[in-house]
C-alpha cells in the first residue's frame, strides 16, 4: 500500500520562485511525505497560478477586493482548503495577512518563508526587497532566511529551519535578496515543508 501523502496548500501572491522550489523538491524527492493539491493566490495576475497549472497543480486565485471583507476572503480561502482535504499551509511570498481567528484554527498547520534570520528584520511592514533594504542599512555581515510556523503575530510563530547569507561587498537589495533566495529559501522552505508534512503523517498514524 503506498503511503499517505500530506496534502498542501501554497498560498502565493507574485512570480512564485519559492513555489517553484517546491515544485522542483518533489519532482527531485527532497519532498516526499507531503503532495501539493493547491496552489491559492490574492492575485489573479500573479504567474505563481501559471506555474502551478503547468505542472498539473490545481490553482486558483481568492481576491478580497471582490469579495468585500477579511471574513468573505478566509471564508473563500477555506472552501478551497477544505474542498481538496489540505491538511499544510506553506506561505512562498504571500503578501496577505491572515487573521489570528485563521491562523488559530490551523494551529501548527501553516508555514512561512521570511528573508532574513528571525528575530532581525521581521514583523510588521517587514517583507520582500524592505528586508534586504534594512539589512543593508543596519550593516550586518551576516543576513539569510527562517522557515517558521505561522501564528497570530507577524514572523512571530515557533522558527522550523534557519541558513545564514552573507552579505558581500557592494550589495545592492535586489543583489542580496537574490542570494538569499538561491542560497537559503529555495533550500529550507522545501526541507522544512518535507519535515512538518512528515510529522503530521506521524501523528496520523499515531491517531489510528
Amino acid at each position: 500500500m503506498e503511503k499517505q501523502k500530506t496534502k498542501i496548500a501554497v498560498f502565493v501572491s507574485g512570480g512564485g520562485t519559492n513555489l517553484q522550489a517546491l515544485i522542483d523538491a518533489q519532482k527531485s524527492g527532497v519532498l516526499h511525505s507531503g503532495e501539493i493539491c493547491l496552489v491559492i493566490s490574492n492575485s489573479s495576475k500573479a504567474y505563481a497560478l501559471t506555474r502551478a497549472r503547468e505542472n498539473g497543480i490545481e490553482a486558483c486565485a481568492v481576491v478580497k477586493k471582490k469579495l468585500g471583507s477579511q471574513e468573505a476572503f478566509e471564508a473563500a480561502v477555506e472552501a478551497e482548503l477544505t474542498r481538496h482535504g489540505i491538511e499544510l499551509i506553506v506561505l512562498a511570498g504571500f503578501l496577505a495577512i491572515l487573521s489570528p481567528e485563521f491562523t488559530k484554527k490551523y494551529a501548527g498547520r501553516i508555514i512561512n518563508i521570511h528573508p532574513s534570520l528571525i528575530p532581525s528584520f521581521c514583523g510588521k511592514g517587514f517583507y520582500g526587497l524592505k528586508v534586504h533594504e534594512a539589512a543593508l542599512a543596519y550593516g550586518v555581515k551576516v543576513t539569510g532566511a527562517t522557515v517558521h510556523y505561522v501564528n497570530e503575530i507577524p514572523d512571530g510563530g515557533q522558527i522550523i529551519l534557519q541558513k545564514a547569507v552573507e552579505v558581500e561587498e557592494g550589495d545592492t537589495p535586489e543583489s542580496l535578496q537574490l542570494r538569499v533566495m538561491q542560497q537559503a529559501e529555495w533550500k529550507i522552505l522545501p526541507q522544512a515543508a518535507e519535515l512538518v508534512s512528515a510529522k503530521i503523517q506521524a501523528e496520523k498514524e499515531q491517531e489510528r
